[in-house]
């Protein structure tokens, strides 16, 4: 049976934190998933990998797991907004908006206008929504209007956070948006408002 077989039987069984450092990037991306059922005990062996593993998915995986370990996590999750890889990033901005820590809301305000990359946008304007943070409410009705279908999308779900005659106008724009997955979420959220 090859080592890399064995590693990941022993992560099945539960046997988990010293495959975070073991040589194939797959284990060590299966050992940091299998890591959130540790719950805090892993926090110091996942903060290695979030912010160095020379993996892109074995970061983003640490960074995925790290966001719902709370506040202790938000310094490593912040620190892995900086990474130049876009699917950590993005991971990390989901991670945030789990983490809810309202520190978070100015980056994440700046990121959902302005990140070169959607998916970032749309993971910001999903944590923005999580959050729910009255200072997020402007850059949300904007998201909802214009930008990509997807991001427009994202905004009328976060938009469920908060009320007001504004969120309502919005619901309804989306109802007539010119994309049908907008117009679907609008619906479901219309019809689950009255």
């Amino acid at each position: 049976m090859d080592a890399q077989r064995i590693a990941l039987e022993e992560i099945a069984r539960g046997r988990i934190l010293p495959h975070l450092r073991h040589p194939s990037a797959e284990v060590r991306r299966l050992a940091a998933a299998a890591s959130a059922s540790l719950g805090a005990a892993a926090l110091a062996p996942l903060i290695p990998l979030a912010t160095g593993d020379p993996d892109t998915e074995v970061r983003a995986e640490a960074v995925e797991v790290l966001g719902g370990l709370g506040t202790d996590a938000y310094e490593a999750v912040t620190a892995a907004t900086r990474d130049d890889a876009t699917r950590v990033v993005e991971a990390a901005t989901t991670a945030l908006g789990e983490i809810g820590d309202t520190a978070a809301v100015p980056w994440l305000i700046e990121t959902a206008t302005a990140h070169p990359e959607p998916i970032v946008r749309e993971a910001a304007v999903a944590a923005l929504g999580a959050i729910g943070d009255a200072r997020a409410l402007p850059t949300l009705l904007e998201a909802a209007s214009s930008g990509k279908p997807q991001v427009r999308r994202r905004a009328v779900v976060a938009l469920t956070a908060f009320d007001g005659p504004d969120v309502e106008a919005a619901f309804v724009a989306a109802r007539k948006d010119r994309n049908p997955m907008v117009r679907e979420v609008a619906e479901m959220v219309l019809g689950r408002t009255g």
